[in-house]
């Protein structure tokens, strides 16, 4: 059977923390900086988690996430 391919895009986007979890950039925080606080840019910098809806996606475009 044929190696399967892993979508390079998502290859990029997404990481795997040490317990487990898919992780994520938060969105917003590309630019108009200047008129948010610094609360929430702080928070941005952070990086989120893929909820688990989204997981199921992501996996299957990643088939060796946790190899």
């Amino acid at each position: 059977m044929p190696k399967q391919k892993t979508n390079k895009a998502s290859a990029k986007r997404f990481k795997v923390s040490k317990g487990g979890k898919l992780l994520r950039r938060k969105s917003g925080a590309r630019h108009m900086m200047s008129s948010k606080p610094a609360k929430r840019k702080r928070q941005l910098r952070r990086d989120g988690q893929v909820s688990k809806v989204e997981r199921k996606k992501v996996e299957r475009l990643m088939p060796y996430l946790y190899t």
